[in-house]
């Protein structure tokens, strides 16, 4: 079988849709349709098939599918091998981030990766909470992610999952605030309070829920604000209190305060997405490596303090 045709079905299964492939591989879609007819009739299985307006992968499809991960598996372990035996790691490798995720890492990378000019890395934020950080891996090298939990599915569809740090999320509070003389605070502390939340659905919002399963009491939530700077001016301007994350969060001398919280899992989890054939690219690795040793560095940093 072409290891071309195999990589389209394989695409088919990342992306879902004939039309996606046909964009992420500049063809057109009646050019993937008849690749993958071909492609049966060389399996001697039927790969796809009708699913409402779209198509869909049969149990045969599936299974190829996979063999195609495990060859382009195969084929970049070898490449890696021998770019490593032939050269340093050098292309350009592609990061996407949340933009905390960034704010915390990106410097800290981008000055490591400095030292290997070969390796030209090109970043950009993504909103996670509006896209499965899952579904850009088919565009980018890495995917800086988070959760509350590593998210099952990611293991579930293949991916490398590279864990880089636990990042604690505190209550922020204006600096005058009588629960601030407190070293920490239980949800029986904060129940009563008004809040700064965040979006239906978001990662934090899910901190607040275990907060009235812990109080058996509902949280009086003020405002629902997405951008974390938004939030710190209006805790620090007394409006109300918030969930926020340690690392990142700006606090004394602009009238904010943050508390950890305890009685309940309030951190959130920081990974590197990937595919698992790009992860066997020695640029990619030595990307991942920065990454894991920037993390590490902050967690230390903010540790010291």
């Amino acid at each position: 079988m072409d290891v071309h045709r195999l990589s389209l079905l394989r695409e088919l299964a990342e992306r879902g849709t004939v039309g996606a492939v046909a964009d992420a591989m500049k063809v057109t879609p009646s050019a993937v349709s008849q690749q993958l007819k071909v492609l049966e009739r060389e399996a001697g299985y039927t790969l796809v098939e009708p699913a409402g307006r779209g198509v869909a992968l049969t149990a045969a499809g599936r299974a190829l599918a996979q063999t195609a991960t495990e060859i382009a598996v195969a084929i970049e372990r070898a490449e890696g091998r021998w770019r490593e035996y032939m050269e340093r790691p050098a292309g350009l490798v592609r990061v996407a981030t949340f933009p905390t995720g960034g704010e915390m890492l990106l410097p800290g990378v981008l000055t490591r990766m400095a030292d290997v000019p070969e390796v030209e890395l090109v970043c950009s934020d993504e909103d996670g909470v509006t896209v499965d950080f899952a579904d850009l891996t088919p565009d980018y090298d890495v995917v800086i992610a988070d959760s509350p939990t590593t998210a099952a599915t990611w293991h579930e569809r293949g991916l490398q999952v590279v864990p880089l740090m636990s990042e604690p999320l505190d209550v922020a509070l204006p600096e005058g605030h009588p629960l601030a003389r407190k070293v920490s605070l239980s949800p029986k502390d904060v129940g009563s309070e008004t809040w700064i939340g965040v979006p239906h659905d978001y990662p934090f919002d899910r901190v607040l829920s275990q907060v009235v399963a812990a109080t058996g009491e509902p949280v009086r939530i003020a405002q629902r604000i997405s951008d974390n700077s938004i939030v710190e001016a209006l805790v620090a301007a007394g409006h109300g209190i918030a969930i926020l994350p340690r690392f990142t969060t700006r606090e004394h001398g602009n009238g904010l305060v943050t508390r950890p919280l305890v009685g309940i899992r309030a951190k959130r989890e920081i990974a590197a997405l990937l595919r698992p054939d790009r992860y066997e690219r020695p640029s990619v690795r030595l990307v991942v490596q920065a990454l894991r040793d920037e993390a590490r560095a902050v967690a230390d940093q903010h540790q010291a303090v």
